[in-house]
């Protein structure tokens, strides 16, 4: 009897269960249908909402980066105050970068070499060989520079100006020094020299002249002074059959092959 009152408490407990889930189910199943059916109506009025393909994660990181890259080269940063407008160039900071630059094609124009700063000084006139020499505008550069470093930036720049300015306009006050030295340098650009020209020296001219080689070098240029090619440096035998000197080579020649004339009836 025990055994049988068991079973039967088991039978109607899981029939309660089943009865509490079946409500639960329906519910689900309900709700899954009212959101089908707010999907289609959505679809319907945007029909170009999954026409777009999904990016890749990768694209997205690269989007990120290249906007970061713009926003560093304008001067501009993402979220901060003034972000779209970016920062002013000035004419100042415009030389330095060409100068950064010049005769190196990696350059980025946001450091500058020894060699290049040299050459900014020279071409601006800042070095005028009594208060500035060359020797003083390498030793600004080495005081300004990092010990690690082999160039220098745009502010360490501005400071060896300010070295310079006080050696090369002692007379005036440190910031009319520096102004004065930069407006030197304001708007200039590197300077590029000519084609070298040849010298026109007596020794030159001398060993170029074909008129007077002798010997076999006589032989290879012709009364121009044009070189007569592979025939001034080879003998190149006559296989003609005319003895040398004859003036009619190839008369017979020109007889034999000479179109015969029809006479008229």
């Amino acid at each position: 009897m025990g055994t049988a009152e068991s079973t039967k408490r088991q039978q109607k407990s899981a029939r309660s269960i089943v009865a509490q889930r079946e409500p639960n189910s329906c519910t689900t199943m309900a709700d899954q249908k009212d959101r089908l059916d707010d999907f289609k109506v959505q679809t319907a009025k945007h029909p170009n909402i999954s026409s777009a393909p999904l990016r890749p994660h990768s694209e997205h990181s690269k989007d990120r980066a290249s906007k970061r890259l713009s926003s560093d080269s304008n001067g501009t940063s993402e979220g901060g105050v003034g972000s779209s407008t970016p920062v002013e160039v000035t004419a100042l900071e415009e030389s330095f970068r060409r100068f950064a630059i010049h005769g190196d094609t990696r350059a980025t124009g946001k450091d500058m070499h020894g060699k290049n700063w040299s050459k900014l000084c020279k071409d601006c006139g800042v070095i005028d060989g009594k208060n500035v020499t060359l020797t003083d505008v390498d030793i600004v550069f080495s005081k300004v520079k990092k010990k690690s470093c082999r160039t220098i930036t745009f502010d360490e720049f501005k400071v060896a100006l300010g070295e310079l300015a006080r050696k090369k306009f002692k007379e005036k006050s440190g910031e009319e020094a520096e102004a004065e030295v930069f407006k030197l340098i304001e708007g200039k650009t590197p300077v590029i020299a000519g084609v070298t020209r040849a010298v026109a020296s007596p020794t030159v001219s001398r060993l170029t002249d074909t008129t007077k080689f002798t010997g076999s070098h006589k032989e290879r240029f012709d009364d121009t002074g044009r070189g007569k090619g592979k025939a001034g440096r080879v003998d190149i035998v006559d296989t003609s059959g005319y003895v040398s000197g004859y003036k009619h080579q190839g008369s017979y020649e020109k007889k034999i092959n000479k179109p015969s004339m029809a006479k008229p009836m």
